[in-house]
């Protein structure tokens, strides 16, 4: 069913993937990757960065080194269930997410230039 909107060339592609899995052989990627081998409208979306593995990080695939994307990738984090059920706000979610990227240097856009 994704294929059948995915393949028209005015789609732009969403290939959204969490960051606690293997991106290199991310089913998203692989399916935009084959309705849009160019890469050039794809935009690579990279969830719970908050989660990766310790020792590991996301700099690769967000400057598009791994996969390359004409559109490029955001990272994000997401709220979790706990803070869900602490009734975050979505103001203090996106404060929080904005507090995790200021503070670690491996997704830091000065660590990664």
């Amino acid at each position: 069913m994704i294929m059948s909107y995915i393949k028209h060339e005015t789609c732009i592609i969403l290939a959204v993937t969490p960051a606690n899995t293997d991106l290199a052989t991310s089913d998203a990627l692989q399916m935009a990757k084959s309705a849009d081998p160019a890469g050039s409208r794809t935009i690579g979306v990279i969830t719970k960065l908050d989660i990766m593995d310790k020792g590991t990080n996301a700099c690769n695939f967000l400057l598009g080194r791994a996969v390359p994307l004409k559109l490029g990738y955001i990272g994000i984090v997401n709220r979790s269930q706990a803070d869900i059920n602490q009734n975050c706000s979505i103001a203090e979610a996106l404060a929080s997410e904005e507090k995790f990227f200021r503070s670690r240097p491996v997704v830091s856009l000065s660590e990664m230039i």
